[in-house]
């Protein structure tokens, strides 16, 4: 097992219903799971809230968690201005944050952010290069501090394991794991994001992880990393039952238990827990119940 600088627990929370409620309300949400025995929770970014403002007022207002950025897209900013940022962050944090990188999908950067997506393998590669090389004139650290890259295909798993500390795989069942780790070696970092539903009845837990997989079943990069895993094309996108069931831990937690350990024996190092539900208000509700099961 890799050893990571950034302590963030065996499993920690992923969840993007933090911009869904007033800043003061998500403060006191990430409070209470760490109360719960959480050390982590992983925000995404896509056109919500800036992913670093909210780490900081967390963080500022928290004392028990870590927040990791699953992910920070390297299109929403320069090089210079995410590893500053990081830097900054560390400085007022030291060890409470993590920066995940990824280059997000064709139309969140060509359609909505006007960039060009033709070459974000290379894109992502220099962009770690001008982020050591970046210039940063205040009080901080003087070399980066941790980052993982969301990384499916085994070229970008490839890169994450030599220019970064591993990866954060996103939409991914335990044989990604396994691939993954077969790609990166023993010591890279490697941090996968489960979906779960606490849900017994099998119609009613599958209708709540097709509401949640349709946005990504449909986006190329989640379907061609499934196609690698030897999953039929139509019924990713017809999120047939065989698809919903290996993205998606349905059922008691003793099942859901038993997932996440399936990430463990295929080489995670820690299990990014996403709470399905059909509101997003019932959320922490499920963060309730899995606690004393995951963390004891």
């Amino acid at each position: 097992m890799a050893r990571a600088k950034i302590d963030l627990g065996s499993i920690g929370l992923w969840t993007g219903i933090l911009d869904g409620m007033p800043s003061s309300a998500a403060n006191e949400l990430c409070a209470e799971a760490g109360e719960l025995g959480f050390k982590t929770i992983w925000i995404p970014e896509a056109v919500g809230r800036d992913p670093f403002v909210t780490a900081m007022r967390v963080l500022e207002n928290t004392t028990e968690i870590t927040i990791a950025t699953g992910i920070a897209n390297i299109y929403a900013r320069d090089a210079m201005t995410m590893a500053n940022a990081q830097r900054s962050i560390e400085e007022a944090h030291p060890g409470r944050f993590l920066l995940g990188l990824g280059v997000s999908h064709l139309h969140l950067v060509e359609w909505v952010r006007k960039h060009d997506y033709s070459k974000p393998l290379t894109y992502m590669r220099e962009y770690l290069e001008s982020m050591h090389k970046a210039r940063f004139m205040a009080v901080g650290p003087s070399e980066l501090p941790e980052i993982v890259l969301a990384a499916l295909g085994p070229k970008m798993l490839e890169l994450a394991a030599s220019q970064t500390a591993g990866a954060h795989p996103y939409f991914v069942p335990p044989e990604h794991t396994q691939m993954a780790r077969e790609v990166m070696g023993p010591d890279a970092l490697l941090y996968p994001e489960q979906m779960v539903v606490l849900e017994e009845d099998p119609d009613m837990a599958r209708a709540v992880a097709r509401q949640h997989m349709k946005t990504y079943s449909a986006l190329p990069n989640y379907a061609n990393n499934l196609m690698r895993l030897g999953y039929d094309a139509d019924d990713i996108e017809n999120m047939a039952d065989v698809v919903v069931d290996a993205v998606v831990a349905w059922g008691s937690i003793d099942v859901i238990k038993k997932r996440i350990q399936e990430h463990f024996d295929a080489g995670a190092d820690h299990v990014c827990v996403q709470v399905l539900t059909e509101e997003p208000q019932t959320v922490p509700d499920g963060w309730r119940q899995l606690a004393p099961a995951l963390i004891g």
